[in-house]
């Protein structure tokens, strides 16, 4: 149980101010500062924290929100960290039992690592998928994909986001018009000038992470992994729905290594929405 002067500090919106502070507690963990993410979360969702008395941060948490500003149909939550000389004091339970009653109705969404898990289960999380990190450096073999790829133009963007709220289920335009600035390569497939799939490449800390990735199917995610490859030096990552099993096995032939495994859950809603089968992979699952 928290101690009483733990309990007593308040949790507060947190700012770009607080930028150096939540990679301060990143690091604090065990975990690269990320502040360009940070960053990303910051603005494009709302961070929440408890000030630590002796200065920094005790705890803090993200949540970006999705669907119509004033209603929002979901919410991702994610960046769940304590500072490690506060951990096991019911600090982490008392900012995620803040978020849950903050949201309301609105239906909230997560990427548990294990050591998490047991805390959102406990709060009423449900599992329903998991996902697979993949880290290393892209080796081109194989034939050459049919799908064509090129960046996308700023005349992309419409027909990027009525793709991307089909796919995703929920319209999340504060965050796709944000990728021109926050990645360093933004690309589509296209087939008899239509749109099928957009993907991004972001830089965090040495690699370039891919994501979000939406694709009508495996081959079109494979042709845009290998075009974001094809033009980057810095090894990839990305975290893919397991379900995706022939995206998995290709991604490992050509030199992505499996890293770790997270738990997709989800709290008032049985499954996430949109269609699983074009969503490959999130922009980060910090943002679900």
């Amino acid at each position: 149980m928290p101690t009483p002067s733990l309990a007593a500090l308040p949790i507060r919106r947190l700012t770009l101010r607080d930028l150096a502070a939540c990679a301060d507690l990143s690091e604090n963990r065990g975990w690269p500062r990320e502040e360009h993410k940070w960053g990303f979360l910051l603005t494009a969702g709302k961070g929440y924290g408890i000030d630590d008395p002796d200065g920094g941060l005790v705890s803090a948490c993200a949540v970006t929100e999705y669907g119509p500003h004033d209603r929002p149909e979901l919410a991702a939550v994610g960046m769940v960290l304590v500072a490690d000389r506060y951990a096991r004091q019911g600090i982490g339970r008392r900012l995620m039992r803040h978020v849950v009653s903050l949201m309301g109705t609105t239906p909230l969404t997560l990427h548990a690592t294990p050591y998490g898990r047991p805390l959102y289960e406990e709060l009423g999380f449900k599992v329903t998928g998991r996902a697979e990190m993949l880290r290393g450096r892209f080796t081109p073999g194989g034939p050459e994909p049919k799908v064509a790829t090129r960046p996308a133009t700023a005349e992309d963007l419409q027909a990027i986001l009525r793709l991307d709220e089909e796919v995703f289920g929920a319209d999340r335009t504060h965050i796709i018009t944000r990728l021109p600035a926050f990645a360093d390569q933004l690309r589509v497939a296209e087939e008899r000038g239509r749109i099928i799939g957009y993907t991004a490449a972001w830089p965090n800390m040495d690699t370039h992470v891919v994501g979000p990735l939406i694709a009508r199917d495996t081959e079109t995610a494979q042709a845009l992994i290998a075009s974001l490859a094809a033009h980057t030096d810095r090894p990839l990552r990305t975290d893919i729905d397991v379900r995706h099993e022939d995206l998995l096995a290709w991604a490992k032939e050509r030199g992505l290594a499996s890293v770790a495994f997270n738990t997709v859950m989800t709290y008032g809603i049985g499954e996430l929405p949109g269609d699983w089968s074009r969503r490959f992979a999130p922009l980060t699952v910090a943002a679900g």
